[in-house]
């Protein structure tokens, strides 16, 4: 039987490209994947390729380009990249140039990568957190909370997959750091909070169960988390993991805001809507994620599989 395609922005990337080797390995199943790419000779391109990928070489910003690409699929997965160019309105046209594809082309189910409107519970003129560019909290999360609008504008079938934080930043920003007692440090701005996080993999699984459901979930907003752990949770996991110490440091939000990388004051912001806003953890029920993707990692699982990457090993 021929099967339904779902054509996959970010196939190369890890959220789109979890979701089409789930998809690829799954022999059994009903889809076959359409990988959207802007190097069809990438490595990563190469590789769904040999594992039964149709490459598709497409610049998202190229409406007709796009269109022409998502024609004939069943299914669209579809994200932006906000740190390629840290533009809430580039976020925006982006999305909005992919709503017009998907329409156009037909697309029976579409899946949006998105993220709460930070603003709906710290609004512009609440003081616990500067505003920026005069007009966002979060900028990454609320320009793509706005972008929702396009896709129910232009009718397209679309599930909300709203994300979360990724345990990858453990392996970059965010690593533990050895202190000058020698001991390792887990620095976060999270207070006592717990943190929503998952591993990117599984946001793309997540996807691809949710593509499995049929038309079950259109029009829903499915909400995203591996696990629920505070710093000191983390730092307690990756103890056993290291088989050494790890000691959580609850860095100040305005400590992190200070610091001199780009978007430090935006990380800050995140992390204290993170940390003391209730609703987004409440709304990631890990049980209902665990449905759609039997294999969601929990936090030790997770550090067990990156292990490698975490010591240099």
């Amino acid at each position: 039987m021929e099967k339904k395609i779902i054509a996959v922005v970010g196939a190369t990337g890890s959220q789109g490209g979890g979701l089409a080797r789930a998809a690829l390995a799954d022999q059994s199943g009903e889809f076959g994947i359409r990988a959207l790419t802007r190097d069809v000779t990438s490595a990563r391109a190469q590789e769904l390729a040999a594992l039964g990928a149709e490459l598709v070489e497409v610049d998202i910003r190229d409406e007709a380009a796009l269109t022409k690409a998502l024609d004939g699929a069943h299914g669209a997965f579809l994200m932006t990249n906000f740190w390629e160019h840290q533009s809430p309105e580039q976020e925006k046209q982006d999305a909005a140039t992919m709503a017009r594809a998907a329409k156009a082309a037909g697309v029976d189910h579409a899946i949006w990568s998105t993220l709460e409107d930070t603003r709906d519970h710290i609004p512009l003129d609440d003081d616990r957190m500067p505003t920026l560019m005069g007009t966002y909290k979060v900028p990454h999360f609320d320009a793509k909370a706005e972008a929702d609008q396009v896709f129910v504008d232009a009718g397209v079938p679309t599930t909300f997959l709203r994300t979360t934080f990724y345990w990858e930043n453990l392996l970059s920003l965010l690593a533990p750091q050895r202190g000058e007692d020698g001991k390792l440090v887990l620095a976060m701005a999270m207070a006592d909070s717990k943190l929503a996080g998952v591993a990117s993999e599984d946001i793309g699984k997540t996807a691809y169960g949710i593509f499995k459901r049929g038309g079950e979930l259109i029009g829903q907003t499915v909400s995203l988390a591996g696990e629920h752990l505070t710093g000191a949770e983390m730092a307690a996991t990756l103890s056993d993991a290291l088989g050494e110490d790890v000691v959580y440091v609850a860095v100040p939000f305005d400590t992190l805001r200070a610091q001199p990388f780009p978007a430090a004051v935006e990380f800050g912001n995140m992390f204290q809507y993170y940390a003391e806003v209730p609703e987004f953890n409440a709304a990631r029920d890990v049980d209902f994620a665990r449905g759609l993707n039997p294999e969601l990692q929990t936090f030790q699982q997770w550090l067990e599989n990156n292990k490698g990457a975490l010591t240099g090993a």
